[in-house]
């Protein structure tokens, strides 16, 4: 750490001493932010890997206990791996991060499942460590949809992420864009879950009025779509429901603010939205504590040919 703050403090120091030359003080901001976002504090990296779709880097908690993936400075699932005596976890993983049993990405698929009574098809759109994968219970066929294969190595494998293979070894992955692979499938779905949102380098690809209708011909009757769209920048609820309206869909949105000690739980808080053709396919989730409809009040939906990233910003920040 000490090493680290004093690369800081010399790239600073250089930062300082070009005023008079701002194309050399702009390089140097430039590579302080790009150094200051590779130091996560207390963690032990074990491996780092770059596929066209970004870095993704392992890393181990400060007291060993939990196994973190993160997408540039965004996690994207938390693993236990060690009890509070040092040995090995051994069992069913526990999901955690945004899908830790209670937060608002458990709520959908419990109450879904509750409404229809069992879920016999599942397509979940985003990979991460595979964490949702411990939510499939036994005679539901749940597929993964994920379009980067370092992902799909890094999560199948046991010695990284303990998922996949104590939840669901025989889960099967299609790798490539689920914009397209999804809607190529010959299956269609009780529950559409779309996690590609969780880094605020959104695909507004997957969320145009185009895609989502692409997603209803997959849908079975009384099938529920679910999007996590937590992003700290942008507010997507409006644009999401706006998309929604234009293909006849209603929509519910839960903001999570249960999650409040990551370092120590590794619970993190989501916003999620879940859209459905009626109200009575998701009234469970409408009476449940924090869940809100939401209107577009005059949003333009996003399409193949538009979208809106400064609105989308104003909106969040004011």
């Amino acid at each position: 750490m000490i090493a680290f703050q004093a690369v800081l403090i010399s790239i600073s120091a250089l930062i300082l001493c070009s005023m008079e030359n701002p194309a050399r003080m702009f390089g140097l901001g430039v590579l302080a932010v790009l150094f200051s976002g590779l130091w996560q504090p207390g963690q032990t990296s074990l491996e780092t890997t770059r596929s066209f779709f970004g870095v993704h880097k392992i890393a181990d908690s400060a007291d060993g206990k939990h196994r973190l993936l993160f997408h540039g400075t965004t996690i994207h699932g938390a693993d236990r791996i060690k009890n509070a005596d040092g040995s090995p976890v051994t069992g069913r993983a526990e999901p955690l991060a945004y899908y830790y049993r209670g937060g608002p990405i458990s709520e959908t698929i419990i109450a879904t499942r509750a409404a229809r009574g069992k879920l016999s098809d599942v397509a979940a759109v985003g990979l991460g460590t595979g964490s949702l994968a411990c939510y499939r219970e036994p005679d539901e066929n749940w597929t993964f949809f994920e379009i980067d294969p370092e992902v799909v190595r890094l999560a199948r494998d046991p010695q990284r992420f303990r998922f996949i293979s104590s939840c669901a070894p025989d889960m099967p992955i299609v790798l490539g864009d689920a914009r397209l692979t999804l809607s190529g499938s010959k299956a269609q779905y009780d529950l559409i879950l779309l996690d590609a949102f969780s880094s605020d380098a959104i695909p507004a690809h997957l969320l145009t009025r185009e895609a989502v209708s692409g997603y209803l011909t997959q849908l079975k009757p009384g099938g529920v779509i679910v999007m996590h769209i937590s992003n700290r920048h942008l507010d997507l609820a409006q644009i999401v429901a706006a998309v929604g309206e234009s293909e006849g869909l209603v929509t519910l949105v839960k903001t999570d603010t249960s999650a409040n000690n990551f370092s120590e739980d590794y619970k993190s808080n989501a916003t999620v939205a879940v859209l459905a053709r009626n109200w009575r396919d998701i009234e469970m989730l409408a009476r449940s504590p924090g869940w809100a409809k939401v209107v577009s009040d005059g949003v333009r939906p996003w399409t193949d040919d538009y979208s809106d990233l400064i609105s989308a910003l104003i909106r969040k920040k004011f």
